[in-house]
């Protein structure tokens, strides 16, 4: 059972919510962007420029959380986002190589 903050547990992680995340262009590229940074990075939604507006950034980080991809937490005034790194590698090993080599 997800988490209050909806963030499933890595049992229930499912190959069809990770891939349903990462058909999309725009959430590959942030899951790309955090793969390519420091393991312990944590960042806001905004910093990953997407150029879209804050109800559909919102809905995007929604569906990284809720697959699973992404971990989030509030910091004060605003959300900061890690990449759940080891629950990834563990329940689908060498998939965040994958994302990493696209070009």
């Amino acid at each position: 059972m997800p988490d209050t903050e909806g963030h499933p547990d890595v049992a229930e992680m499912t190959l069809q919510a990770v891939l349903g995340a990462l058909a999309d262009p725009l959430r590959r590229k942030v899951i790309r962007d955090l793969v390519n940074d420091q393991p312990w990075a944590e960042r806001t939604c905004v910093s990953f420029e997407l150029g879209v507006s804050k109800s559909t950034l919102t809905h995007h980080f929604r569906v990284l959380r809720e697959s699973g991809l992404v971990y989030q937490v509030n910091r004060g005034n605003s959300r900061k986002v890690t990449l759940r790194r080891h629950d990834i590698e563990s329940r689908f090993p060498g998939l965040l190589a994958l994302i990493a080599e696209e070009a």
